[in-house]
């Protein structure tokens, strides 16, 4: 592996180390047992999801904007790859990117929705993981998944 492919590497696994801190601390969240922030532990899940996404457009090589919006990542990735269609449910995340963190705009996150956010950020770590494992790239979780 040359010096190039070697931080591309590190980059995607950086990526998905941040997604998988994301989703862990989703996770963590939905056990509170008084005052459930909802809406932040949304906000993660979105996060979680937008960062695996992320990662796989690093291996592509390809630039993307800095944006939370996950129909505009989906559309960048599906330029590469025949999976985004599994995971087009993850547009239901964009609005937690912004509208759950800034006062004014925010808008109640109820638990189901929470929940599902979860399952989705889940779904769509699986997929991006396994595109990148079929395509040569070695990934390792922090739970050694």
């Amino acid at each position: 592996m040359n010096d190039i492919e070697q931080e591309r590497s590190r980059k995607i696994r950086q990526w998905l180390s941040y997604a998988d801190e994301d989703l862990r601390f989703a996770q963590h969240g939905l056990k509170l047992t008084t005052s459930v922030p909802y809406r932040l532990i949304a906000y993660h899940a979105q996060q979680c999801a937008e960062k695996c996404l992320k990662a796989y457009l690093v291996h592509k090589g390809i630039d993307f904007p800095y944006s939370h919006n996950i129909s505009r990542l989906l559309e960048l990735c599906a330029e590469h790859a025949a999976w985004t269609k599994q995971i087009e449910e993850a547009e239901e995340l964009t609005p937690y990117a912004i509208t759950t963190r800034y006062p004014g705009v925010d808008d109640e996150v109820t638990e189901e929705e929470t929940s599902r956010a979860i399952g989705i950020a889940i779904h769509v770590k699986k997929v991006v993981h396994d595109a990148l494992a079929q395509e040569g790239v070695r990934i390792q979780d922090k739970e050694g998944e």
